[in-house]
């Protein structure tokens, strides 16, 4: 790579804190370097021509685990973890909607609905079972019942009768959230260059020297917020984890609004206006799923528009207008990894596909690292 000296002087020269990735956690981690030290350089290198891992590929899901992934958490996780984690993720969602603003990210307060397949009963009356232990272990943290169950008013079908409401979920527009994220950014000088790889770096002490392909330059600090993209630096404690994802055609007179979770969190949906954006399906083959490629399976495709035809919207007609995929970061633990690797080397990842909620948290944690 050929750098005019201009080049040098403003992009690679005396620069304080690299940061690897600007998704929502790459940017947050920025935007609290730049309040807590005001004349610093501050570098954004992205790999993407967008922040596209999971930060603008995701549903925009303002959500903390519906009751059927609380109850699953509890299986591997203490009550005292479980109980953090959803905090941090509710502290997340505060601290997004503080910085960004409800209007900039288009939040909509229209709850949470929790739906169950007619061949998953166990699971559903496993829920109803638990549901006033896990309100009581929520209740200091919300103050109020999170979990309720009610008729199902959609028309959903081969469903039991019964959901399962949440009225502190919220949808949220992914594209204007990161739009707002970047302006601020840019606002507060941080420098963003897209389409940067990087294939190396060296910890030498008092600065970090880091290799994009054939050129090189010295940092004082790097921060790695790469989440599904981490398994290397983590050594193996980071999965990947593909999410595919389907929206359709506008459809008329469109009586469903919320947020909607099916089958332990492993399908998704919501309505944008008079579209139904529909997601998931990994767990039907894990291993295919367990990649850093974007793409759709047959399987996965198959599967969201049968159950789109038989769950979601029986009895209308609908088109898929638009499929795309994106990458979450997971792992044995839901806890995320905000560590320091070295000296001069950082890292803040594995959002456990709650990088909305969680994801503004954790980069002012990984700022603070420092």
């Amino acid at each position: 790579m050929e750098l005019s000296y201009w080049e040098l002087k403003n992009w690679f020269t005396n620069i304080d804190y690299t940061i690897f990735g600007s998704g929502i956690v790459g940017l947050h981690a920025a935007l609290r370097l730049r309040e807590r030290f005001p004349t610093a350089k501050i570098l954004v290198l992205e790999k993407g021509m967008l922040p596209q891992g999971a930060s603008t590929k995701n549903a925009g899901f303002a959500c903390f685990g519906s009751l059927s992934e609380i109850i699953d958490d509890l299986k591997t996780h203490s009550e005292e973890e479980v109980i953090q984690l959803i905090a941090k993720r509710w502290q997340g969602l505060q601290l997004l909607r503080k910085k960004l603003g409800d209007a900039a990210i288009d939040f909509r307060p229209h709850g949470g609905y929790e739906l169950f397949l007619k061949d998953d009963e166990n699971t559903f009356n496993e829920c109803v079972a638990k549901l006033p232990f896990i309100n009581e272990l929520l209740q200091p943290l919300f103050k109020a019942n999170v979990f309720t169950k009610e008729v199902d008013r959609f028309g959903f079908q081969n469903v039991e009768d019964y959901l399962i409401f949440n009225p502190f979920e919220a949808q949220i527009d992914t594209g204007n959230t990161m739009q707002e994220l970047l302006k601020q950014a840019i606002a507060a000088d941080i420098l963003i260059l897209n389409q940067q790889t990087v294939t190396s770096y060296a910890d030498a002490g008092n600065h970090v020297e880091v290799v994009l392909g054939d050129f090189s330059f010295n940092s004082q600090k790097i921060l790695f917020a790469t989440n599904g993209f981490a398994n290397a630096l983590t050594h193996g404690a980071v999965q990947p984890a593909r999410a595919q994802v389907v929206i359709t055609e506008p459809i008329p007179n469109l009586d469903i609004k919320g947020t909607f979770h099916l089958d332990r969190g492993y399908y998704y949906f919501r309505n944008i206006g008079d579209r139904i954006l529909f997601g998931g399906g990994r767990n039907l083959d894990f291993e295919a799923e367990t990649t850093t490629e974007f793409g759709q399976t047959k399987i996965v495709q198959n599967k969201l528009e049968d159950l789109l035809k038989n769950v979601i919207l029986p009895n209308q007609d609908f088109k898929i207008a638009h499929r795309w995929s994106g990458i979450m970061g997971i792992g044995n633990s839901k806890n995320p990894i905000v560590e320091q690797l070295s000296e001069n080397v950082f890292c803040g990842v594995r959002l456990g596909g709650m990088g909305v909620a969680i994801g503004g948290l954790i980069g002012t944690e990984l700022a603070d690292l420092i």
